[in-house]
Order: C-alpha cells, then structure tokens, then sequence
C-alpha cells in the first residue's frame, strides 16, 4: 500500500483548514514572525510507527520552509520514550501544523499497532490479516497504509474494486448461483467473493468457482468442515466477530485470511507528543 500525494494532500488541506482555520491567533500575538525553533515529537507508549511520511506532508503544506528529519522508519516497533521526527522552522509554522501532524500521527501508529498484535497472535499459521472498509471516512488511504506497516493485508479500497457479494446482496438476487452470475455477467474481469452463512451457501459458491468464499461468524467446527469442502479451490476468509482472545482459533482451521474491522475501526492511538 502505497500514499499517493493527491489523496494524502486532499486529507490534510481538509485538517488543516478544520484546526488552523484563518489563522493560529495565539501563535501570531505570541512569537515573532521571523522567530525559529527546532521541536521533536516524541512517542510515549509501545507500538508501531506509521506515518513519518505524513508528518512531513503536513508541515510541507503549512510552510514548505519547514524541515522534517525522520528518525524511525514506518513499521519499526518501538518502546518509549522514542524521538519519531524532528522540525525545525519557522516556530510559528511548527505550532501551526503540531496538532494536525499529531492527530494523524497518532491514528496511524495505534491502527498499525493494534494491525500487530493481531498478527502476532497468530504467528506460525498459515493465515494472514485482512483489513476492512470499517475505516475512518476521508482517511481509508491512511488507515490502510497504516495496516500495511503493521504486518496487514489491504483488501479492497472501494466498493468499484472488486466484487463482494453479502447477505443483502444474496437476498436482493436469489441466491449464490443467481448473483454469481449476475456480477460475473456484469464483468468478468473482476474478482468474485461471496459471503456464506451455511454450508450449502458454502457449496454453491464452490460449484461457482469463485475466487473467494468469506465465512460469516461460522463456528470454529463449522469452519473446520468448510476449509475441507473448499478443498484449495478459493481462498477461504473468516469474518465476523473476531477478537484478539479468538483469531489463534480461527486461524487454526485452515483459513487463508482473517478479516477484522477492529485493526481500524477500534485501534487505540498512540500516545505522541511535540516537545520544543
């Protein structure tokens, strides 16, 4: 997963307007115009760094005078305390951009870190992490590179990327046949996946050689018996409900991937700060 600078100069345009707004007034009646300061941020609990890159877009937008050295590499672990980035510039320009630089730095090394454990806990499987579209709206291209350097896998970033056929979907169309074929029809190019809550739903998909069988909140002996049906024909996820105390389980069945939408949609931010 890569940044594009247009997607990540849009986030932070839309950041910066919302916390600097017309102007830092406190900043402006404080500190001399011409008055520099260098500044570190600082990392003040354990995790996983992710978004150094960032940080420096962010100050590059605010005052392209102001200059970011990276310390530590997006994906390293650290334990605190931990220098991440120094600053330097213009110190009304570094006040200016602090909180924004710190609001995303913080997101992303708490989603890449939560993206580790997950991994971690299930270390010597065969099966690897998946990401959601459970992400924070505006900012999927940040959360999912985030992922990304905590060991993740990026699924589909929008809806036009590849088709996932859910409940709803099945419930609208007929059933697995009648919307595999329908979204097959519609583009035969793309990649199918359908959601199954049975094994006979589980089947169905099969018999359509589709690339991809996402098991909805199935038991772990249900998942069992599904991984054996499948048989190496399609990657088989498990989705649903999945937690930190369960996904050794899970990954145990056989399964290729695990998606879980907590990595992003629940990810507790690192603690960082900006000292000057």
């Amino acid at each position: 997963m890569e940044l594009t600078t247009t997607g990540l100069d849009a986030i932070i345009a839309l950041a910066l307007a919302e916390d600097v707004g017309t102007g830092d007034i406190t900043s402006e009646a404080t500190i001399p115009a011409g008055r520099r300061c260098t500044a570190v941020i600082v990392a003040k609990a354990p995790g996983i760094v992710a978004g150094g890159d960032v940080v420096r877009s962010v100050f590059r937008a605010v005052d392209p005078d102001v200059h970011v050295e990276i310390l530590v590499a997006d994906g390293t672990p650290i334990s605190p305390p931990v220098d991440l980035i120094t600053i330097e510039g213009r110190a009304r320009s570094v006040l200016a951009g602090e909180r924004t630089a710190l609001n995303l730095l913080g997101r992303m090394c708490g989603v890449a870190t939560a993206t580790r454990a997950y991994v971690d806990a299930i270390a010597g499987t065969a099966a690897r992490i998946l990401d959601t579209r459970k992400t924070m709206p505006g900012m999927r291209t940040l959360d999912k590179y985030a992922v990304a350097c905590g060991g993740g896998v990026n699924h589909r970033m929008g809806l036009s990327d590849a088709f996932l056929i859910k409940d709803n979907h099945l419930q609208v169309a007929g059933g697995v046949t009648q919307a595999v074929a329908l979204a097959r029809a519609a583009n035969p190019d793309l990649p199918i996946t359908v959601e199954v809550e049975t094994l006979d739903q589980l089947r169905a998909a099969v018999s359509c050689a589709t690339a991809r069988i996402m098991l909805d909140n199935m038991p772990l002996d249900v998942m069992r018996e599904a991984v054996a049906i499948v048989g190496g024909r399609a990657v088989v996820e498990a989705s649903g409900g999945i937690t930190l105390a369960t996904i050794r389980d899970v990954a145990l069945t056989g399964v290729d991937v695990i998606s879980v939408g907590a990595i992003t949609h629940s990810a507790k931010w690192l603690d960082v700060s900006m000292e000057v």
